[in-house]
C-alpha cells in the first residue's frame, strides 16, 4: 500500500510544476504585460521602467523569469499582489480566500450526495420504468444546465423576487448565516453535478441488478432491506466513490463564475479579478492552491477506492 501511495502522490507533485509552467506561459502569451500594471498611472520614466523591470526579472528571459518564481514556490514564497492588493503576500491572499471556497465545495458535495445518490439508485431499481425515465430526463436537463446561468435565474427568483436568501456575500461566521448565504450557490453548483452522481449510480445499481449473486441472494428469502444494503448499495458504491474527487474539486473551478454572480470573496472570484488585472503572482498562487487541493482530494479518493474495492488492491499489489 505504501508504494501505491508514494506513486500516486509523486504522479501528482510532478504535475504542480507542470501546471505552473503553463499557467505561466499563457500569461506570457496574453496582450499586454505585468510592466504596464506595475506603472499604473505614474509616469512611465526609463529609470522608473529599469527599476521596476530589474526588480520583477522583466529583463530576463521567459524562462529565468519562471525560475525565479520557481525558487520563490519551492521555498513557499509565492511572491507579492502587484495590482490586486499592491504588496500584500500572494500566500496571504489566498489563504484569506480559500476557506470560503472550501465550504461551498463541501457544501455542494453534501447537496449532491444527498439528492444524486438516492435518485441514481431509485433510477436503477426502475429500469425502464417511469420513474426511471422522469429522473432520466431532470439529470439530462440539469446536465445542460449552465451554472452560471442558472445562478442567475436562482438569484433573481428566490434572492429578489421571492426574498428567501440573501442576494449576495458571504455572510458572517455564523453557521447558520454563512448556510443561509451560501445555499443558492451550493445549489447551482450542485445541480450539474447531481445529474452527473444520478446517472452513474443509475448504471452502477443497474449493473448490480443483473448480477448472478443478486439472484441468488433472491431465491435464499433474503430480505429485500438487507439485499439493497449489503448487495445493492456496497457493489454499486466504488463507481460512486471514484467520483467523489471530482465532485469535490469541480466546486473549486466551476465556482469562478458562481462566487461572481453572488459577490463571495471566493478563490474563485481572486482568480477573475487577478486574471483582468494581469496579476502575474496572484494568478499563480491561486493556480498552484488549487493544483494541490487537486492533488491531495484524488490521493485521498485513491485511498478510500483501495479500502472499499478488494479489486484495487489486487491491482496495486500486482495480483492481477
Amino acid at each position: 500500500m505504501a508504494a501505491f501511495v508514494l506513486r500516486r502522490l509523486g504522479g501528482g507533485l510532478l504535475l504542480l510544476p507542470a501546471l505552473s509552467f503553463l499557467v505561466f506561459a499563457l500569461l506570457a502569451a496574453s496582450p499586454g504585460t505585468p510592466l504596464q500594471t506595475l506603472l499604473g498611472t505614474r509616469p512611465a520614466s526609463p529609470e522608473l521602467v529599469a527599476e521596476l523591470r530589474a526588480r520583477h526579472h522583466l529583463d530576463e528571459p521567459f524562462v529565468l523569469q519562471y525560475l525565479h518564481w520557481l525558487g520563490g514556490a519551492l521555498r513557499l514564497d509565492l511572491g507579492r499582489s502587484i495590482s490586486v492588493q499592491a504588496g500584500t503576500p500572494v500566500t496571504d491572499m489566498v489563504a484569506g480566500r480559500i476557506a470560503l471556497s472550501a465550504e461551498l465545495a463541501l457544501y455542494c458535495l453534501l447537496l449532491v450526495l444527498l439528492i444524486g445518490v438516492p435518485l441514481g439508485v431509485l433510477a436503477g431499481l426502475r429500469q425502464g420504468r417511469t420513474t426511471d425515465r422522469a429522473i432520466s430526463l431532470l439529470a439530462t436537463i440539469g446536465f445542460g444546465a449552465p451554472a452560471y446561468a442558472l445562478s442567475v435565474v436562482l438569484l433573481y427568483v428566490f434572492g429578489v423576487e421571492l426574498g428567501w436568501f440573501p442576494v449576495y456575500g458571504a455572510g458572517e461566521n455564523a453557521f447558520t448565516d454563512r448556510i443561509t448565504h451560501l445555499t443558492l450557490p451550493a445549489v447551482a453548483l450542485a445541480t450539474l453535478l447531481a445529474s452527473t452522481v444520478v446517472r452513474q449510480t443509475r448504471a452502477a445499481t443497474a449493473a448490480v441488478m443483473r448480477q448472478d449473486y443478486l439472484t441468488f441472494a433472491r431465491l435464499r428469502g433474503i430480505d429485500p432491506r438487507r439485499v439493497l444494503v449489503r448487495y445493492v448499495l456496497r457493489n454499486a458504491a466504488p463507481p460512486v466513490v471514484t467520483s467523489a474527487g471530482l465532485l469535490l474539486v469541480a466546486p473549486l473551478s466551476a465556482g469562478v463564475f458562481v462566487e461572481q454572480v453572488f459577490s463571495l470573496p471566493g478563490t474563485g472570484s481572486l482568480l477573475l479579478t487577478a486574471v483582468a488585472a494581469e496579476d502575474v503572482p496572484v494568478v499563480q498562487g491561486v493556480a498552484l492552491h488549487l493544483g494541490a487541493i487537486v492533488v491531495v482530494v484524488n490521493l485521498l479518493v485513491d485511498l478510500l477506492g483501495f479500502a472499499l474495492d478488494p479489486r484495487v488492491r489486487l491491482h496495486a499489489a500486482g495480483e492481477v
